[in-house]
């Protein structure tokens, strides 16, 4: 029914990100996982954004959230596209991250950590369901828009024809963080289109697909 991050974060961080034949909807989603408030949702669309999880930020451009109190929830969509999820290691700041190659681009990593007030290297991150290296084909614009940036970014690309690459949507994320000082990164092992039984998949499905939910909040 849901994956649960595999990471050492504090007792009180709950997270888990939902399946293809979950049925849990954005609508249910409180009432079936006994959440403690309703999610506040963003109208992702691949920005640097990043903003509180409050109720006045509900339904706003945005494609990170990010709290320090107790029973707010930070949730994210994703259906290829790699959700991200960081907690503090003292438990006290959570964030949610919508993070397709656009997002990552923009800096969209970049831009929650600075919205987090503590220092980057304190948070430990988890990398949710998304597409794998060996699916992800790409054209010259994506491979200059992370290349150009850094250098380093050319180990996520392998060439697939003349004119286009597969790129590691996971590397790429852990490169960003690991520039940003967060070491502890875990997750990064699952394949959306691949895992048909387990995933939906934008590329996959040609666009007529659902979402997979990844929430995190803290307890009281």
């Amino acid at each position: 029914m849901l994956i649960r991050p595999n990471w050492p974060a504090p007792d009180n961080i709950k997270a888990c990100t939902t399946l293809r034949h979950s049925q849990i909807t954005r609508e249910s989603c409180k009432e079936q996982l006994l959440l403690p408030s309703n999610p506040i949702w963003i109208q992702q669309k691949h920005t640097n954004i990043a903003v509180k999880a409050a109720t006045e930020n509900n339904n706003c451009i945005a494609d990170a959230v990010y709290t320090d109190e107790p029973e707010k929830i930070c949730a994210v969509l994703t259906a290829d596209c790699l959700p991200i999820l960081l907690c503090h290691q003292q438990g006290t700041l959570i964030a949610a991250i919508h993070a397709g190659w656009r997002g990552l681009a923009h800096g969209v990593i970049e831009a929650t950590l600075t919205a987090l007030p503590a220092p980057s290297q304190q948070f430990l991150a988890w990398l949710g369901p998304a597409i794998g290296p060996q699916r992800f084909e790409v054209k010259r614009d994506v491979y200059d828009a992370f290349v150009q940036h850094s250098p380093s970014a050319v180990q996520a690309f392998t060439r697939h024809t003349p004119t286009s690459w597969l790129a590691n949507l996971y590397e790429l994320a852990k490169q960003r963080l690991q520039a940003q000082g967060i070491h502890r990164i875990y997750g990064g092992n699952f394949c959306t289109y691949s895992e048909e039984d387990k995933f939906f998949s934008y590329r996959r499905d040609a666009g007529h697909t659902g979402r997979m939910i990844s929430l995190i909040w803290r307890e009281k």
